[in-house]
């Protein structure tokens, strides 16, 4: 904790007390940096976590090495009565993983031999990724065996659940423009990562975390916030076009197999969106009837071109759109839940 922040810190903890709530201390086993003297460490120490003897504390005081008094106290006995988070746990070093033994079989702790125990009401929630999925470090098993439970977490296993995750945890509301998102275009994004997470081509065991449509919507939003910029326009709806320059955000957080590497990460990107968009269509399009979609198709059958760029103006996507036979009226059925707005359709039509 920064000293400046201490005090602050201090009385919070007491009224999280007063009001008998528990009090949440959270570290990272491989990014927790603390302020010591002002100088950053990036590592974490026994003397860190349970306590060790301080010198400059016994010449302060008087006192001789040997004296209680000279007791530092880390930070899990400074967490009694608190609930103590650890990201990471395999990141710590076997050393330290030992070292919480006593406190989570006894339930105290004993600093540099000292034959004073500690008494700690103190709940340790850990966090790992699964052991196959990273080669970084790994959980002692004598340490497992003290962890009372594990909770396995898992993917979204339907697109509405992940839908609301991202909308959640996207970064979208920036107050600059107004930026509204259709909800098949939030839909789109989402079927990405479910369309990552059965592809043969993407490694398995690294998986498709929840962060790929996060980073994918937020920077769908970007983008269709610098077209808004470009083109004078105070409300901007993103657009498929916008996933399409948001492939960064999808090739960075995908392992790829023998066969993807051979492919490129690009290629299967593009693939994934294509895939997506087809079906959300799919799904949106139930109640259209065929004859609505046939007619869209024949025209480009039979030899019916448009290039549109992704940059243009709403009202120019929109006037193109038009010269194609009932491709606007389909579109308008496919954004049901929008408000049918111009902006609104050029992304469906899109679609």
């Amino acid at each position: 904790i920064r000293k400046f922040a201490a005090n602050d810190y201090s009385k919070a903890q007491k009224d999280r007390y007063r009001k008998g709530l528990p009090n949440l201390i959270y570290t990272n086993g491989l990014d927790f940096e603390f302020i010591r003297d002002g100088e950053a460490v990036d590592f974490v120490t026994i003397a860190d976590l349970i306590g060790d003897i301080d010198p400059i504390k016994a010449a302060r005081g008087g006192h001789t090495l040997g004296d209680e008094l000279t007791m530092h106290y880390g930070l899990l006995p400074r967490a009694n009565r608190c609930i103590f988070a650890i990201n990471e746990l395999p990141d710590l070093s076997g050393k330290i993983q030992v070292g919480l033994f006593n406190i989570m079989q006894e339930g105290d702790v004993q600093i540099k031999g000292y034959p004073i125990r500690l008494a700690l009401d103190v709940a340790l929630v850990f966090t790992a990724n699964p052991e196959d999925y990273t080669a970084r470090g790994k959980i002692v098993t004598p340490l497992k065996d003290r962890i009372g439970a594990e909770i396995q977490t898992h993917y979204p296993r339907t697109v509405e659940l992940g839908m609301a995750i991202t909308a959640q945890e996207a970064w979208v509301d920036r107050g600059e423009l107004e930026v509204r998102t259709p909800e098949f275009m939030r839909e789109l994004i989402e079927r990405v990562a479910f369309e990552a997470r059965t592809d043969r081509r993407i490694d398995k065991r690294s998986g498709v975390s929840q962060r790929l449509p996060i980073s994918l919507l937020e920077n769908v939003v970007s983008n269709a916030e610098r077209r808004g910029i470009m083109r004078g326009e105070r409300t901007v709806v993103p657009r498929v076009s916008d996933c399409y320059a948001s492939l960064p955000a999808i090739t960075g957080k995908l392992e790829l197999e023998y066969e993807g590497e051979l492919q490129g990460a690009e290629t299967i990107a593009k693939d994934l969106v294509r895939r997506a968009a087809h079906r959300t269509f799919a799904a949106r399009a139930e109640d259209v009837s065929p004859e609505q979609i046939d007619l869209v198709v024949a025209w480009f059958d039979g030899g019916g071109a448009l290039r549109i760029g992704g940059d243009e103006r709403t009202e120019l996507c929109l006037s193109a759109f038009e010269t194609v036979p009932g491709l606007v009226p389909l579109a308008a059925q496919v954004a049901g839940g929008s408000d049918h707005a111009g902006a609104d359709l050029v992304s469906a039509a899109e679609l």
